[in-house]
C-alpha cells in the first residue's frame, strides 16, 4: 500500500475510436484489413466507455519495445497467475513461449486464442478457444509475462541450461518482518498479468494460455484483482483501497519523462551483472515485477475511530489531503507541527514512511488491485490489496521500503502479507515481426538463443 502520485481524471482524447466492434465483427472484418490498436499510453482510450479506471482503453497491440500492462494505463480488472514447468525440456518451454505469445497476440486484438484445434469440425479435436469471450471485444487486454528465480535454478538443479543468465538482482525477495506467507500463494517458475476493462476477458486470457500449458506447466497459484488501486496515467483519478483512502502521491506515470528511468533495465545493470559473471543482456529494456498478497484485518479497521485512520494514513478519508493542510495534490509537510508541538502527520504514519523523501528518493510503478476472496472460517472477510510493482532494480527501490514499512508503519498492524514473489520480465516482441510458430518471434527470445 505505498504511496502512488494522484491527479484529476482528464476527459478522453477526442478522436478515440469507440469500443463498438465484438471479437466477432473484428474476426469478420479481417480480411479488410481493419484493426483497432491503442496509440500509446496517453492516447489509448477509447472515447465514450468509462469505468472505474476512467475511458475504457482500446485494444492495446502486443508487440512492441516494451511489454505491454507496464506503463499501459491501469485496467479495472485483474487476473494474475504464475505456472510451474512440469518439463525438463529446454525445447518444450521454448514451444511453450512461442504458442503463448501467438495467443497473446491473437486474444489482444479480440481474436480467438487458437493454438490447439480447428474452429469448426472435425468435432473430435478440441476447439481452438474456449469460447466464453467469443461475442466480447478487446476490453484494453494487456498480458505480461515473468520468469521467477526458480526458473534459473531449482533446488540447485540447473533445469534449462539458464543458470549463468539469471539476473543478479532476481532473487528471492528476503522474508520481511510480520509476514505470514502461505507456500501456496509464493513463487512459480512462469508469471502471467492479465489486465482488461472485463473480468470475463482477463479471465479468458488465462484460462486459454493454461490450457495451451497443458502437458508443459501447471498452474501453481492464482489471483482475481478489481477496482484498480493506483493510477499509471495521468488521464486517471485517484482510486481508493478497501480501508476507504486515497491511495498515494509518487506512482510513475507514464507521461514522466524519466518513467523509464525507475522502471526499465538499462546498459549500467546489464554491465554490473557482466562483471559479476552473469550475462542479463536479455532483459536490457525489461523491468522486474513483484507481487504481495496483503490481507487487509478490515472488521479491526472498521471499529477505529476516524482520527485514528487518519493519522495512520497521514490523509484525511475524504479528500485524500495530507493532515499538513492543502488539497489531495498538496506536497505533504512532515515538518509542520500543530498546536502541541508535534507533527501533524505522524512520524511513522504511512505517508511519512513511503514518501520517496524518506526512501532516497526511490520510487516504483504500481499496478496494484483490490480482492475480495469471500470469507474464512470465522465470518471474517478474505480481502485486501494484491500489490503489484515494476522496478529497475528491486534491492534498492523496494526491498529497503518494506523492510521500513514492516518494522514501523502504524498501517502494518491492519495488513497480513500471505502471498509474494518476483520475476525478470523481458522486453517487448519486435513489432512487425511474425510472431510464435515455428520461426517467429516470441517472448524472452533472447534468453534462450542470445
Amino acid at each position: 500500500m505505498n504511496e502512488t502520485h494522484d491527479q484529476a481524471a482528464e476527459d478522453a482524447q477526442p478522436g478515440a475510436r469507440p469500443r463498438t466492434l465484438s471479437r466477432r465483427g473484428l474476426l469478420g472484418l479481417a480480411g479488410a484489413g481493419v484493426a483497432v490498436l491503442g496509440a500509446g499510453a496517453a492516447a489509448g482510450y477509447a472515447a465514450g466507455q468509462g469505468g472505474a479506471s476512467g475511458p475504457a482503453l482500446a485494444a492495446q497491440p502486443f508487440p512492441g519495445a516494451h511489454q505491454s500492462g507496464i506503463l499501459t494505463p491501469a485496467q479495472d480488472r485483474l487476473h494474475f497467475a504464475t505456472f510451474d514447468l512440469t518439463t525438463t525440456s529446454r525445447d518444450d518451454v521454448i514451444d511453450l513461449l512461442r504458442s503463448w505469445t501467438e495467443a497473446a497476440a491473437r486474444m489482444t486484438r479480440g481474436e480467438p486464442a487458437g493454438g490447439l484445434g480447428p474452429t469448426s469440425g472435425p468435432y473430435d479435436a478440441p476447439p481452438d478457444d474456449t469460447g466464453e469471450a467469443a461475442d466480447l471485444d478487446a476490453a484494453g487486454l494487456t498480458l505480461t509475462f515473468g520468469f521467477g528465480p526458480s526458473m534459473f535454478a531449482a533446488d540447485g538443479v540447473d533445469r534449462f541450461g539458464l543458470a549463468a543468465r539469471r539476473p543478479s538482482a532476481l532473487a528471492d525477495l528476503p522474508h520481511f518482518p510480520g509476514d505470514a506467507l502461505e507456500d501456496a500463494r509464493c513463487g512459480g517458475d512462469l508469471a502471467v498479468q492479465a489486465c482488461a476493462d472485463d473480468p470475463q476477458v482477463a479471465v479468458h486470457a488465462i484460462r486459454n494460455l493454461a490450457r495451451l500449458a497443458f502437458g508443459t506447466a501447471s498452474v501453481r497459484w492464482s489471483q482475481l484483482g478489481y477496482g484498480r488501486t493506483s493510477t499509471t496515467s495521468t488521464h486517471q483519478s485517484t482510486p481508493r483501497n478497501l480501508f476507504g483512502f486515497k491511495d498515494g502521491t509518487a506512482n510513475v506515470k507514464a507521461e514522466e519523462e524519466d518513467a523509464g528511468e525507475h522502471v526499465w533495465v538499462g546498459g549500467d545493470d546489464v554491465a554490473a551483472d557482466a562483471a559479476a559473471g552473469q550475462d542479463s543482456a536479455w532483459l536490457a529494456g525489461g523491468s522486474y515485477l513483484i507481487a504481495r498478497r496483503i490481507r487487509m484485518t478490515i472488521e479491526t479497521w472498521d471499529r477505529s475511530s476516524l482520527r485514528e485512520q487518519e493519522t495512520i494514513i497521514g490523509r484525511t478519508k475524504g479528500s485524500g489531503a495530507p493532515l499538513s493542510g492543502g488539497e489531495e495534490h498538496t506536497e505533504p509537510d512532515f515538518a509542520l507541527a500543530g498546536r502541541d508541538g508535534k507533527p501533524l502527520i505522524a512520524a511513522h504514519s504511512h505517508v511519512a514512511l513511503a514518501h520517496p523523501s524518506a526512501n532516497g528518493g526511490a520510487r516504483m510503478l504500481r499496478r496494484g488491485y483490490n480482492y475480495t476472496d469471500g470469507s474464512d472460517g470465522l465470518g471474517r472477510l478474505d480481502a485486501g490489496l494484491f500489490f503489484i510493482a515494476y522496478v529497475r532494480d528491486p534491492a534498492t527501490q523496494y526491498v529497503p521500503l518494506q523492510n521500513t514499512l514492516a518494522k514501523n508503519d502504524l498501517l502494518s498492524e491492519y495488513l497480513r502479507h500471505t502471498g509474494s514473489g518476483i520475476w525478470a520480465v523481458p522486453p517487448g516482441v519486435p513489432e512487425g515481426a511474425a510472431l510464435g510458430g515455428r520461426d517467429g518471434a516470441y517472448i524472452a527470445q533472447a534468453l534462450f538463443e542470445g
